[in-house]
């Protein structure tokens, strides 16, 4: 479809199957008929795999597509993100969520429950958005300077290595299977790592389990970061004893990691990672490989997320 005969009503739809699901087609069938019920007119594309994902939003905000629906969870609608920042369009972009992930994060902070598709269409099809921050990472490879943007948090350590554990795995059994197995590395081959990271004009190098960097709740790891007030929080924690760190785990279970007397809680617009002495590096559930120093900023308001009317968060 040529860009002059695109209505700003219709959507650019982007459904990225649930890996491991046991019937992933039958929720989408679920989704097309309610779609169809609703008389919502849209443009869809099936993702072929993680790499397309990015290619396929950028194409669709290029084209003029105002609203770009992801069906997706928390790695796939980062990927649709870094499409469309990549657009010459992007802030004429309207970002609806269908939550179709294992792991469905950011969706959930708004208030879209992962079973309730008909409430996330409904809340599209009433299209009020309002713009939300990202966080972007920038540095350096041998093709210069690079970015990475991310809506949820970028891991370090630890938690990034349970989910590279997890992603090796394409059925959801297996997956889960995973991470439990990356819990058990957590609580009994554990590891620190050296980090080295400057903000507010401090240093910091110490050795640290993980550190996250949350533009939102960063799956209980920053629990009080808010993806619209212009700022990122930081969580640093330390290695614990064996009981301590079964004592952490409920913690981010209950959300009160804040409270974790091994935590170092900061908040900033930027922070500068100089080294973290090999740990793994995911965002937002994919796993990363960026070389350093990077430095992580937000960036307030530069995307339009449409958002429900009523938001039930759980903080």
């Amino acid at each position: 479809m040529t860009k002059s005969k695109i209505s700003r009503h219709r959507w650019g739809l982007i459904y990225c199957p649930k890996l491991g699901s046991l019937s992933p087609r039958k929720r989408w069938r679920e989704i097309r008929e309610y779609l169809r019920e609703k008389h919502v007119e849209y443009d869809c594309i099936q993702s072929e795999d993680y790499s397309s994902l990015e290619r396929q939003a950028k194409m669709l905000a290029d084209n003029g597509y105002e609203t770009i629906v992801v069906v997706g969870g928390d790695g796939a609608l980062q990927d649709v993100v870094n499409g469309i920042m990549a657009s010459d369009n992007y802030n004429k972009v309207s970002l609806g969520i269908i939550p179709n992930g294992i792991a469905n994060d950011y969706a959930s902070y708004w208030g879209l429950p992962m079973k309730d598709y008909k409430a996330a269409v409904d809340c599209i099809i009433t299209h009020r958005a309002r713009k939300v921050d990202v966080g972007c990472c920038h540095y350096t490879t041998d093709a210069g300077e690079q970015k990475r943007y991310f809506l949820n948090v970028l891991n370090i350590g630890l938690t990034a290595r349970v989910v590279e554990i997890a992603n090796q795995k394409r059925f959801i059994f297996a997956k889960l299977g995973s991470i439990v197995r990356g819990l058990f590395q957590l609580l009994f081959f554990r590891q620190s790592y050296r980090m080295k990271f400057r903000l507010n004009n401090q240093s910091v190098d110490k050795n640290f389990m993980m550190l996250c960097v949350g533009n939102s709740r960063g799956y209980g790891m920053t629990p009080s970061a808010v993806p619209y007030n212009g700022w990122l929080d930081v969580s640093a924690i330390k290695m614990p004893k064996l009981f301590g760190m079964i004592e952490g785990l409920m913690m981010v279970y209950r959300r009160k990691i804040m409270n974790y007397e091994l935590m170092e809680p900061f908040r900033t617009t930027e922070v500068l990672i100089e080294d973290v002495g090999g740990a793994h590096v995911g965002i937002d559930g994919r796993m990363f490989h960026p070389t350093f120093p990077m430095k992580v900023a937000v960036m307030p308001e530069v995307v339009n997320l449409i958002i429900p009317t009523k938001i039930k968060t759980n903080k």
